[in-house]
């Protein structure tokens, strides 16, 4: 069994910060490119950021630039996504992914889902 699991999401006020963690169990991905997606009621789900294995490279959408930070630990299987100076925008259901390319996740697909984890900021 392969199953990605997200935890971190809470309610918070504007300004405050989370961390999201990702834990992935059944398997390594250290070879995998990892991403976070965020969805909104009503909205399509969007790629936050990504980051691929090995390389030091990562991609942020333009609207969370210099607020998130995403970074992984092989050893651990874990993905994490640092959330500073939240906004009410930032609202959403948060899922980790896990994909087999970097390009792949930066077009919106990925191999294996979390379920998801909620994040709610308050303005």
């Amino acid at each position: 069994q392969v199953q990605l699991v997200e935890s971190g999401g809470g309610v918070v006020q504007a300004g405050d910060s989370l961390r999201l963690s990702c834990v992935a169990l059944g398997r390594t991905f250290s070879t995998y490119a990892m991403g976070w997606f965020r969805q909104a009621p009503g909205k399509e789900r969007e790629l936050v950021a990504a980051i691929p294995w090995g390389i030091s490279i990562t991609y942020y959408a333009d609207s969370v630039k210099g607020r998130f930070t995403i970074s992984r630990d092989n050893a651990k299987n874990t993905v994490y996504l640092q959330m500073n100076s939240l906004k009410s925008a930032d609202t959403a259901v948060y899922y980790c992914a896990a994909g087999q390319a970097f390009g792949r996740i930066k077009n919106g697909l990925g191999d294996y889902w979390g379920q998801g984890t909620q994040v709610t900021v308050s303005s």
